[in-house]
C-alpha cells in the first residue's frame, strides 16, 4: 500500500509554489476552485494522504472501528493539517494570491469575510446552505447580495432526496433570484459511512433525483457537487437532458483512487460534456489540498490543454457569468 501511494504520488506531481512573495506581478492563468469548506480549525487533525481511499479496509460490528486505517498517512508525502485558525487564513489566502486563485467559499461566515478582508475584491465567492434557516431567513440573505451561490446542500445525509418537498421552498427562491445551487450528489461513501452518518443512503446519491427538482424549476442552474461519482452512466444521462448541470469534482479528485478518478472525468469529456465541468477540492483542512487536486488536472494527459482551462476555470466564470474583467491575466 505505500508503495502505491509513493508510485502514485510521484507520478502526479504538485506545483512547487514560493508562498508570500511580495512581487504582485500576475504569471499564472486564473482558477476557479468550485468548493472550499471555511470553518474553525479542527482540533486534532493529523497528516493525510491523498487518494487515501485507495484501499478500504472492511469491519465488524462486534469491534471497535479503527479510522486510521481509513484516514492514511502512511506514504511518501502526506498532507499536513493547517496548525491554527490564523495558520489556515494566511495559507489560503496566500495561495489565492500567489496561485490566481477564486475561490467559492461556504460555511462559517465570520472565517469567510476574514479571509475576504486578505485577498482583492471578488477572489472569494460567498455560498450559503439553507442549513436550519427558514425560507424567509434564506431569502433575506441572499437578497443582501453577499451571496452568490447556494451551497452546499446535502440531503443525502439526511436520508433525503434532492428533490424532497420540504427543500423546494427554498430552490424556489434560488431560482428567481437567479442564483446557481451546489447539491451534494454521489460521493461520501467512503467505505464507513454507515459508521459517522446513519441516516445517509447510497442510492439518495443517484444523479436521476434531481430530475424533478429540475422539472419543477426549469431555469434553476445546478451543479452536481462531486459529479455523482460514481454513477457515472445517470450522470451522463441526467447532463444530456438538462442544459443547465453542471458538475464539480471535488472532493474525489484527491481522495478516491487516482485511476478511477481520472477515468471517471475521461468519461464525462468523452460523452460530450468538458465545457461543463469544474474543478473544485472540497478544502478542509489541509491547504496543499489545493495544489495536489490542481495537479491532477493538469497532469492528465487525456486533456488537451483547451479542456484543462475549461476545466481549471472557464466553465465555473460561465457558470457564474462572469467574465475576463472579473479576473487578474499575466502580462
Amino acid at each position: 500500500m505505500k508503495n502505491l501511494f509513493l508510485l502514485t504520488f510521484l507520478l502526479v506531481g504538485v506545483y512547487t509554489v514560493s508562498f508570500g512573495q511580495s512581487d504582485d506581478k500576475v504569471t499564472r492563468m486564473p482558477v476557479i476552485d468550485m468548493h472550499v469548506h471555511v470553518s474553525k480549525v479542527r482540533p486534532g487533525s493529523g497528516p493525510l494522504c491523498p487518494w487515501f481511499l485507495s484501499d478500504m479496509p472492511g469491519a465488524d460490528p462486534n469491534e471497535e472501528f479503527n479510522f486510521s486505517n481509513v484516514f492514511n498517512s502512511d506514504c511518501l508525502d502526506p498532507l499536513p493539517a493547517a496548525e491554527s485558525d490564523e495558520d489556515l487564513k494566511n495559507q489560503i489566502t496566500d495561495r489565492i494570491k500567489t496561485l490566481n486563485m477564486t475561490m467559492v467559499c461556504f460555511g462559517d461566515p465570520g472565517v469567510i469575510r476574514s479571509w475576504m478582508a486578505e485577498v482583492p475584491e471578488g477572489r472569494i465567492i460567498p455560498g450559503i446552505s439553507p442549513g436550519q434557516l427558514t425560507v424567509e431567513q434564506f431569502r433575506d440573505s441572499l437578497e443582501s447580495g453577499f451571496y452568490k451561490y447556494m451551497s452546499e446542500v446535502a440531503p443525502q445525509y439526511q436520508g433525503m432526496s434532492p428533490s424532497d418537498m420540504s427543500l423546494d421552498p427554498y430552490f424556489a427562491v434560488a431560482e428567481e433570484l437567479g442564483i446557481p445551487a451546489g447539491i451534494h450528489m454521489g460521493t461520501g461513501g467512503n467505505g464507513m459511512t454507515n459508521i459517522t452518518n446513519a441516516k445517509y443512503r447510497a442510492s439518495l446519491g443517484d444523479p436521476f433525483l434531481l430530475e424533478d427538482l429540475l422539472a419543477r424549476h426549469p431555469k434553476l442552474k445546478v451543479c452536481v457537487q462531486h459529479a455523482g461519482y460514481p454513477m457515472i452512466e445517470h450522470m451522463i444521462a441526467l447532463m444530456g437532458a438538462h442544459a443547465y448541470v453542471y458538475v464539480d469534482i471535488s472532493g474525489m479528485i484527491w481522495s478516491y483512487p487516482l485511476d478511477d478518478v481520472k477515468a471517471y472525468v475521461k468519461r464525462l469529456v468523452q460523452a460530450g460534456f468538458g465545457k461543463r465541468i469544474m474543478y473544485g477540492t472540497d478544502f478542509m483542512t489541509w491547504p496543499r489540498m489545493i495544489e495536489t487536486s490542481m495537479g491532477v488536472i493538469e497532469h492528465s494527459q487525456f486533456l488537451s490543454a483547451d479542456q484543462k482551462r475549461d476545466i481549471l476555470f472557464n466553465n465555473a466564470a460561465r457558470f457564474f457569468r462572469m467574465d475576463d474583467s472579473d479576473f487578474d491575466w499575466p502580462q
